[in-house]
């Protein structure tokens, strides 16, 4: 067993807190296995019988009348058998329920889903519900909205590396070149060869997601521009871009015209389905937003690479993505960081400059700065990745994560440098 101990401590704190607790991710990250085995197995070891933990998968043939609403309303009602006990309900993939016509109100346009569903059920004083699904804007926000204020999302990432690198069963000295290559989906560990490994990331994207968001959004076409838009963002993770430069791409390779707006709606399906997060750039010393250009990051980097056939083994780009997704597992806000400065030229002009700083991670009185970078053997290289973070005069923690395993160390002016799977395995570090 995969013990996901972060995500299971939650789902403790949570039980029996009276609200609807949502588990979202990409689909095959372990949201399953997480409420079905590991949360299962906890309540067993505190008591609680197999006949009160009502579970339905609504992604099996086997429960498919269950999409029905009030088929599956009145199945719950049906286990629910004594009063006096709690009941745990597991409703596995819920946006697979359909929304029906009122069979009540023959004549009304008004349809019934899983959201009336569960809210009646939640009038049953000894029952504990728990959803999950696949799909940000239906259960993040739309849903989370109509649940009233009474839905918790709890948000499951794949595999971090050091739930991977508990899990591996190789030599620990190939674990960090496993994980950048092929990823932490949890199914990537029980394959043996690349060929395996690849095949099983392809084909997540070929016959799930890719289908997923084309029959979610009713395209019937454009499955070729889908494919060219991941391609273009996985060659480009941790560059700037925008729809527009997106669009200009299309146009320049595929000497194929598409919108600015339909790079954008595109764009928001991958993140709706939890491929793709965005990160925006932020102004440090103006404690502002800065709109576009901004970075995207793929959820897991085995899909990104699998995406590219792994040709593109940039180990500097996806260090930057690996690093992304471990803060925000770690439940930090994060953005790219710009520091603008003003300095003289050689002839006396004033200029302007803006440098970056790969990520500012916030989480409530907390700030990170936190630059990657694969060396900083050399003194030039250390003073060229360090030199956004030296203008940042805070006294916020600052980071530079690079590839080798060194001892970590300050500098002079106060900068931490600590190596990847050190960083990765040691949560104090940002303690």
């Amino acid at each position: 067993m995969i013990e996901r101990r972060h995500y299971l401590d939650k789902l403790i704190r949570k039980k029996e807190n009276g609200m609807i607790k949502v588990i979202t991710g990409i689909r095959r990250c372990g949201k399953s296995y997480l409420l079905f085995e590991i949360y299962h197995q906890y309540l067993n070891s505190i008591g609680v019988a197999n006949d009160h933990i009502i579970e339905l998968a609504l992604d099996d043939d086997l429960n498919i009348r269950y999409r029905n609403p009030l088929e599956l309303g009145r199945y719950i009602r049906e286990q629910i058998k004594d009063q006096d006990q709690m009941y745990y309900i597991f409703l596995d993939e819920i946006q697979k329920v359909a929304s029906i016509p009122n069979p009540y109100l023959p004549d009304s346009e008004e349809k019934i889903g899983f959201v009336d569903v569960v809210l009646g059920l939640m009038k049953i004083k000894n029952a504990d519900i728990y959803v999950t699904g696949s799909n940000s804007k239906m259960l993040s926000s739309d849903i989370l909205t109509e649940f009233r204020g009474r839905g918790d999302e709890i948000r499951v990432n794949p595999l971090s590396y050091a739930e991977f690198h508990a899990a591996y069963e190789g030599d620990p000295r190939d674990a960090w070149h496993e994980y950048y290559t092929y990823g932490g989906m949890p199914l990537v560990l029980l394959q043996k060869t690349h060929e395996d490994k690849s095949k099983y990331l392809s084909d997540l994207f070929d016959k799930i997601y890719l289908d997923d968001i084309m029959n979610r959004q009713r395209i019937s076409k454009d499955k070729s521009v889908l494919e060219d838009l991941l391609n273009f963002i996985s060659s480009s993770v941790g560059s700037l871009t925008n729809p527009t430069k997106l669009a200009n791409t299309f146009q320049s390779v595929r000497n194929s015209s598409i919108t600015d707006d339909t790079i954008e709606k595109y764009l928001s399906y991958f993140m709706d389905a939890f491929l793709l997060y965005k990160a925006q750039r932020y102004d440090v010393k103006g404690r502002k937003y800065i709109g576009s250009p901004m970075k995207y990051y793929f959820s897991d980097v085995g899909l990104r690479n699998a995406r590219l056939n792994f040709r593109q083994q940039e180990e500097n780009h996806i260090m930057e993505n690996i690093l992304y997704n471990e803060l925000l597992c770690r439940e930090f806000n994060v953005d790219v960081g710009v520091v603008e400065y003003h300095y003289k030229d050689e002839t006396g002009r004033s200029m302007r400059s803006q440098l970056e700083i790969d990520f500012v991670a916030h989480k409530d009185s907390q700030r990170f700065y936190i630059q990657s970078a694969l060396t900083v053997a050399e003194e030039s290289k250390r003073k060229q990745e360090t030199h956004s973070l030296r203008r940042v005069k805070d006294s916020f923690k600052k980071i530079v994560v690079v590839k080798d395993d060194i001892l970590p160390w300050y500098d002079e002016d106060g900068i931490y440098y600590v190596g990847i799977e050190r960083f990765l395995l040691d949560e104090n570090i940002m303690a």
